[in-house]
């Protein structure tokens, strides 16, 4: 059903071809836990000048831009155990042959090593596995202690706590890093694109992949109608926890609330990233690619 309904919106959205990317959870280094990452003095600058929400405070769930971190690692902790379930259930285009087929078009091959940011339950983490051949090879990062608590991932992914803005990680450490799904719910988006550039090597592969508003007002309409409508009584239906609704309806909000590509690809760029590109799928899928100079 889910399928039919994102062929459906695609025709509406007059869909373009595309690529795709994803998120996750990932070890570098051979580091078991989060340590201090000395930064230059003007990076700080840099990230702390131009600080960029994703999208304005939402006020129906936190009152302040500062109350947002909080708000959002507690949804998320509360709700990690059912979340697999939902993901499956509403099969929002991200299941493991599209998580695959995305990591391999955004360039991961065996060997590489990889940090996926907010891993999540490790969905991503684990196509990301397989691919390389070495679950050693994979670091996953999330600042929600409930996600990272329910994530199942092969033995020798590393999970470690910490946010997309201050990656608890070393300079360079990385041959690739993702991030699925995840971009519309951190804080401050110019810290997050600095750090991964200080997290790649010379030369390594960026991939986050989002969900965008379509273009047309009819696919704008039906996909706000699925997710404002159906995930949300499918997540009562199946869900074990009654805060799940809730962050389905939040999901929602951020993907309508979230600031438009044109200012993601700037914002990479403005990071130091080059060959900065977006790739769109069924109208809605975007996958934001780009490498560090080497």
């Amino acid at each position: 059903m889910c399928y039919l309904f994102l062929q459906a919106l695609a025709r509406a959205a007059k869909g373009q071809k595309s690529r795709h990317f994803m998120s996750g959870y990932c070890y570098c280094g051979g580091l078991p836990q989060p340590f201090a990452v000395a930064r230059a003095p003007g990076l700080n600058r840099r990230i702390h000048g131009l600080m960029q929400a994703p999208h304005p405070p939402l006020k129906q769930y936190y009152g302040t831009e500062s109350a947002r971190p909080e708000w959002v690692r507690g949804i998320f902790t509360r709700t990690a155990a059912d979340y697999e379930r939902i993901e499956s259930a509403m099969a929002f285009g991200s299941g493991s042959w599209y998580r695959r087929r995305a990591l391999r078009a955004c360039g991961l091959g065996p060997g590489m090593r990889t940090v996926d940011v907010g891993v999540g339950t490790g969905l991503v983490a684990r196509a990301a596995a397989a691919i390389i051949g070495d679950p050693a090879l994979v670091t996953g990062v999330d600042p929600s202690p409930g996600m990272l608590a329910n994530a199942h991932v092969p033995v020798g992914v590393s999970l470690i706590m910490g946010s997309a803005e201050a990656l608890p990680l070393p300079d360079a450490c990385a041959d690739f890093l993702s991030m699925g799904y995840a971009l519309r719910h951190i804080g401050d988006l110019t810290a997050a694109y600095a750090e991964f550039f200080r997290v790649l090597r010379p030369g390594g592969l960026l991939c986050v992949l989002e969900i965008t508003m379509p273009k047309g007002p009819i696919a704008r309409a039906m996909l706000k109608g699925y997710m404002r409508g159906v995930v949300p009584w499918l997540s009562r239906v199946l869900a074990r926890h009654s805060d799940m609704p809730e962050l389905m309806r939040y999901y929602w909000d951020t993907i309508e609330a979230c600031v438009p590509p044109e200012t993601v690809m700037q914002g990479i760029s403005n990071a130091g990233f080059v060959d900065v590109a977006r790739h769109v799928e069924l109208g809605i899928f975007s996958a934001y690619s780009a490498r560090r100079p080497a």
